[in-house]
C-alpha cells in the first residue's frame, strides 16, 4: 500500500472538510505500513507482553483430523524481558550521563532536555523511529505509533506530519496536522456523547477543527483583558525532527524476535510439563475400544481424575521423565546468542571474578561498536533540534561503563605527573561515580591551596622567616 507524502498534502483542496479527510487518511495509511505494525509489536515486547507468547494456545487434533484448543492443558505464558534489557542498556550506556556541550548553550534546550533525549532514544530503539518536536523552549516526544510522517518526495526530508491520539473507541479521536507554517487541530466525535469546547469550529457531521495557528505567538498582558495575542511567527525550518534508532532504520526487535519467542516457548513448555506430567495410560483387556472410546476415556480421566474400567479391564500408567539437561543447555545457548546478536554486554561475562581493565574493554567492544552507530543517529537528531531552535553548540557524550576501579585509578595516578591537576581530579571522580562533584572538589582544592599560601594570620615561609600579613583593619602589625 502506498504511503502519502508531502506532495499529496499540497494537492488537497482548500476546504476544511477535504483537509480533515486527508488527515484521517494519513493516519489510516500509516497504520498499514510495516514500520507502524512492527513498532506496535515492539512496544508490546518492551512492556514484557511478548506477542507470540501471549497469543499462544495449545491445540490438539481429534480422531477426525480437526484441531481444537486443548481446554485441559496448562498453558503458562511467562515472558522474558530481553528486549527491554537490550534497548534500555544501550540507551543508558550512551545517554545515561547526559549531554556535554562545547559552548555551554545546552540549557537553552530546556531543563529536562537530557530526560527527553533518553525518552526519545528509547522510543527510537524500540519502534525504529521517533520524532522530537521543538515546542518554543523544550522538546516533546512523539512515538512511531502516534505520529504519521509526510516526507518530501524530492528531498526525502520530513516536511509535515500528523499526530493523533484516542483514549478508547468510544472517545473522540484527536489529531494535529503539523506544517511548516503552523499546526491545525482536528476532532472526530462519531462515537462520543460529549460535546467539544467553544474553541472548536464545526466543519461537518461531528467533525471539528481549530484553524491553523503559528508555532510561536506574541502577546501582551493587560489588566483589563489579560493576555492579548498580537501576532504569530514560525520557525525557519520544520520543527519536528526524526530520530532513527540505527542506520538500518528499523526496530531493534527485527532479527531478535524469533529467538526471544523460542526462549519463551521452551521455558513455558518446561513449566507446562511440570504441571502436567507426561503420563501414558495402558488399558488391558480393551481390545474392543476404538479411537473414539479411547479419546472419551482420556477426557473423562482428565476431567474426573478417576478411571472406571469394565469387566476384565485393567488400567495402568507409565510416567515419562521430563527432559531437564537438554532444555537447560538450550536456554543457556539461546540467552548467549541473544546477547551476541543484540551486540549487548552480558554482565555475567565479567562478573565471575576480578576482570582486568583489558578484559572489560574487550567485553564492551561489540556494544561500543553498536553505540558508535547509535551515537551518529543521536547527533544528527540533536543537530536538527539545534538548527530549529537557532542554537550554536556541539554535543558530546560520556558512556557509562563497568571498570576495574583500582586498576584504572592506579594507572591514572602513575601518569599524574604528566597531566594537570584538574584533569586527574575529574577523571578519578568519574571512575568513582562522583563526576557531578568535580566542580565542588576542585573549588575546595583551590581554597586549600589559597589557605596554604595565605600568610595573613601569621605563618612561616619555607626558610623559617616569620612574616606578618595585612589584617582586615589595615593595621600592618596585625593588631585590630
Amino acid at each position: 500500500m502506498s504511503v502519502l507524502t508531502y506532495q499529496d498534502l499540497q494537492l488537497v483542496g482548500d476546504t476544511d472538510t477535504e483537509r480533515a479527510d486527508f488527515v484521517r487518511s494519513v493516519i489510516s495509511e500509516w497504520k498499514s505500513t510495516e514500520v507502524y505494525r512492527t513498532a506496535v509489536i515492539a512496544e508490546d515486547y518492551d512492556r514484557c507482553r511478548n506477542t507470540t507468547t501471549m497469543q499462544y494456545q495449545k491445540m490438539i487434533t481429534d480422531i477426525y483430523g480437526q484441531q481444537h484448543v486443548d481446554s485441559t492443558a496448562t498453558v503458562h505464558r511467562s515472558t522474558s524481558n530481553f528486549f527491554n534489557i537490550f534497548c534500555t542498556q544501550l540507551n543508558q550506556y550512551l545517554l545515561g550521563n547526559g549531554v556535554s556541550w562545547k559552548n555551554g548553550n545546552g540549557e537553552r534546550l530546556g531543563a529536562d532536555f537530557d530526560n527527553r533525549l533518553q525518552e526519545i532514544g528509547k522510543d527510537a530503539l524500540v519502534g525504529g523511529i521517533a520524532f522530537g518536536f521543538w515546542n518554543l523552549d523544550h522538546v516533546e516526544v512523539f512515538r512511531a505509533t502516534e505520529f504519521a510522517p509526510l516526507y518530501d518526495e524530492e528531498t526525502g526530508a520530513l516536511a509535515a506530519g500528523v499526530r493523533w491520539w484516542q483514549i478508547s473507541s468510544d472517545k473522540p479521536l484527536r489529531a494535529v496536522l503539523y506544517e511548516l507554517d503552523g499546526y491545525t487541530s482536528y476532532l472526530w466525535m462519531e462515537n462520543s456523547k460529549n460535546t467539544p469546547s467553544d474553541a472548536w469550529q464545526s466543519i461537518g457531521q461531528k467533525v471539528y477543527m481549530v484553524p491553523k495557528t503559528a508555532y510561536r505567538l506574541n502577546g501582551v498582558r493587560t489588566a483589563a483583558f489579560g493576555v492579548e495575542i498580537l501576532n504569530g511567527e514560525n520557525y525557519p525550518s520544520f520543527p519536528i525532527v526524526p530520530l532513527w534508532g540505527n542506520p538500518k532504520k528499523q526496530s531493534e526487535l527485527v532479527g531478535l524476535r524469533e529467538k526471544i519467542d523460542a526462549y519463551d516457548f521452551i521455558l513455558n513448555g518446561w513449566e507446562n510439563d511440570l504441571d502436567n506430567a507426561q503420563i501414558y495410560w495402558i488399558i488391558k483387556g480393551a481390545g474392543g475400544m476404538d479411537d473414539t472410546d479411547l479419546s472419551q476415556f482420556l477426557d473423562r480421566l482428565r476431567n474426573v481424575g478417576a478411571a472406571a474400567p469394565g469387566d476384565g479391564q485393567e488400567v495402568s500408567s507409565i510416567t515419562v521423565d521430563i527432559p531437564y539437561a537438554a532444555r537447560e543447555q538450550l536456554l543457556d545457548r539461546l540467552e548467549k546468542q541473544l546477547y551476541k546478536d543484540a551486540m549487548i554486554l552480558n554482565p555475567t561475562d565479567i562478573a565471575g571474578g576480578a576482570s582486568t581493565a583489558t578484559q572489560i574493554r574487550a567485553a564492551y567492544e561489540p556494544q561500543n561498536v553498536k553505540a558508535d552507530q547509535y551515537e551518529y543517529c543521536i547527533i544528527d537528531f540533536v543537530d536538527g533540534i539545534l538548527a530549529v531552535a537557532g542554537i550554536d553548540d556541539e554535543p558530546s557524550f560520556t558512556r557509562s561503563q563497568i571498570v576495574n576501579t583500582q586498576e584504572e585509578i592506579t594507572t591514572l595516578v602513575a601518569a599524574a605527573a604528566y597531566l594537570d591537576e584538574e584533569y586527574v581530579t575529574r577523571k578519578i571522580l568519574s571512575i568513582l561515580g562522583d563526576g557531578d562533584q568535580a566542580d565542588e572538589v576542585l573549588r575546595r582544592i583551590d581554597a586549600n591551596d589559597a589557605e596554604r599560601l595565605d600568610f595573613g594570620a601569621g605563618g612561616t615561609e619555607p626558610n623559617g622567616t616569620v612574616v606578618t600579613g595585612v589584617a582586615p583593619s589595615g593595621d600592618v602589625t596585625g593588631n585590630a
